[in-house]
Order: C-alpha cells, then structure tokens, then sequence
C-alpha cells in the first residue's frame, strides 16, 4: 500500500448507487471467532459442565429461561439453557433473549470486552496467580540473596504482562458523532496507510483505502465507521505476519465486511479484520441483513492487528485525518461527504430502532 497524502483532489462526480441484495452467510463462518483457540476450546468444555450442572441441579431455573427464550431454530451444536449458550453463535440467527429477560445482559456493560472476558479471566490467573507463587516462595523459603531478587524480578515481570492483559480488553465508551456525511474509524491505533484505487469491484468506482495498525496496546475493539446494512461476510484464512508490514493486509488471516448505508445514499463501504503476529483470533458477531448504527460494536481483534477501511471518492470527500495520526474506534472522524444528498430521516430511524 502506498501512503500518500491525504489531501486528495477530488476530480469525481458525486455518484448515485443501487441497493445491493443481501448475500447468504460464508460457510466458514460458523461462529463468531472462526479462528477457533486454546481459550474457546476451554470455554465449550465449561459450557458442558454446566450445562450438566444446570439440568440436574436447577431445573426450575432451565424451565424459566426456556419460557423466556425468543426465536425458531437453535443455532448450536448443544443445547441452549441460557445465554451464555450463544456466545460464539450470535452470528447464526435463532435463539434469542430479549435483554430484560437476560440475567447476563450486564456483561455488556462491563469496562471489558464481552467478547474476551474468557481470555481476561484466564491469562490474569495465570499471570497474577504465577506472581503470587513466586512471592509466596520468596516468604516461606530460605532463598539466597541473588535468587531472591531474580523471583522479585519475576514478580515484577508477571505482574506487568497481568496490567497488560488488563488493559488490552479495556471498553471504554465512546461519544459517536452525529452526521450521515461522516465516517468514523472503525477501530483504535495509528493511522497507517491511505491509498487511491482507480476502480473497487465492490463500490463499483474509484475508492479510497485507510489502514490502521493497532499495537498491543490499543484498544481492540471494532465499531461501524457508518450506520448501515450488512450485505456480506467473507472470511479467508491466512498467515499471520507482522501487522506493519504492507503485505500483512493481502496474506494474513481477514474477515471482510460488506455493508451499504441507508437511502437514499447508498454508499456501498468494505471494513476488513486483520490478524497480526500476535493477534490471531478475529471475532465479529455480525451477520448479513443486520442493521446497526454508526459507533455500534460489532466484534474485535485479539491482541495486536490491523484494520482496512474502503470507501467511495466522489466529489467533496474530504479526508479529516492523517497518516500517524491516533484514532479511537466510534468518534474519530476519518472523512466527510458533502452534504448534497436529499435526506430521508425515517430510513435511518428505522435503523437505530432495530440495531
């Protein structure tokens, strides 16, 4: 990818656009981390215990739920007592609990990432329990001078990849701002790389392409850059190379997200999950047909990565951020249209009630 200035001179008529059909869901999409884990791995076989624990020990609870539960079809491959149950499935349609009638639906409201508290919980076990060990050790054992000091370092060391890990699956709230013309970024990190393409198959004319590298310590929470429709999903396996390098984008392991905003624009956009060196474990809970909101979460990017946001360059674009710039998922404001467009205020309600 190039990374050329982003004043770029707009020479291209502001275009109409046809709404695109919704397309089924990739088949190797079958939960919302396809990449699977070590920690997902450990996550179903607890979901089994409990779901033993449940059915024998609180089945008052289990009818109570099964009267509460919403949808036609059970999305997993075992039984759905709660909704905990769904976790990796929300992408698969079907079962459903309205959120008064979820005892869970506080997790949401965690200053951490859902989607990661399975990780959080594991690696600062691991972590600050390891301290603990070693400090312990330090307390009830005769160690030598120099041995006490290189445990002390241990601690130390331990203790900090704990913050670490801490902080990584941090969830602060974000203010959106209001505007159809604007897109926000679609993730946290460094504005990388912008590049001019001549022709997008999918916007169907010339495009612009942000890149955006996410340290270990960014947040890595994804949000919609636009309030839209999602048409697709594609996922492609694939390497897992470091996320600053230019080629990490074209050969390392992605989820496309094809989306379109609301009548009467149109504006067909592309957000694209990148794995990195060592972020390897992509989650989107989307699914196509799913309407959200601009700033809405929708999946994130496990430790260190890259996201790829395409847009369509028409005429007025203005690119308000630049390459080094900081960005924060849901209010950095990466670009403007011009505000030519008739609006249509009950389409994009009818958005915002439904995500």
């Amino acid at each position: 990818m190039s990374s050329t200035s982003p004043n770029i001179k707009q020479n291209t008529d502001q275009k109409s656009y046809v709404e695109l059909p919704v397309e089924s869901m990739d088949p190797q999409l079958k939960t919302i981390q396809p990449g699977g884990g070590i920690i997902i791995n450990l996550e179903m076989l607890w979901g089994n215990w409990r779901r033993f624990w449940l059915k024998t020990f609180r089945r008052g609870y289990v009818n109570q739920m099964e009267n509460t539960r919403k949808g036609d079809f059970n999305p997993c491959p075992h039984d759905v007592l709660d909704p905990r149950d769904l976790k990796y499935y929300e992408n698969q349609g079907g079962y459903y609990w309205d959120k008064n009638d979820d005892p869970f639906a506080y997790r949401s409201r965690l200053p951490f990432a859902r989607e990661g508290l399975a990780e959080l919980i594991v690696l600062s076990i691991l972590f600050f329990g390891s301290a603990l060990l070693c400090i312990g050790l330090i307390l009830t054992s005769q160690l030598p001078g120099f041995l006490t000091a290189i445990v002390w370092l241990l601690v130390l060391t331990l203790c900090l990849f704990g913050m670490e890990i801490v902080w990584f699956f941090r969830n602060p709230k974000r203010v959106v701002p209001e505007g159809d013309e604007l897109i926000v970024s679609p993730a946290d990190g460094t504005f990388d790389t912008i590049e001019e393409i001549e022709h997008h198959d999918f916007i169907g004319g010339p495009a612009i392409e942000i890149g955006i590298f996410l340290s270990i310590f960014n947040v890595h929470i994804n949000r919609m850059p636009v309030t839209g429709k999602i048409i697709k999903l594609a996922y492609k396996p694939g390497k897992c190379l470091n996320a600053l390098r230019a080629e990490s984008a074209r050969e390392n392991e992605r989820l496309e997200i094809y989306l379109q905003t609301p009548h009467p624009v149109l504006r067909p956009m592309l957000v694209q999950q990148i794995t990195g060196a060592i972020a390897r474990r992509i989650v989107c809970r989307l699914k196509p047909g799913d309407k959200l909101r601009k700033g809405d979460q929708f999946g994130m990017i496990k430790l260190g990565s890259r996201t790829v946001i395409v847009f369509p360059k028409e005429e007025g674009l203005e690119i308000l951020t630049k390459p080094g710039d900081k960005l924060k998922a849901g209010s950095t404001i990466l670009a403007r249209y011009a505000s030519s467009h008739d609006k249509n205020p009950s389409v994009a309600e009818e958005i915002n009630e439904e995500a």
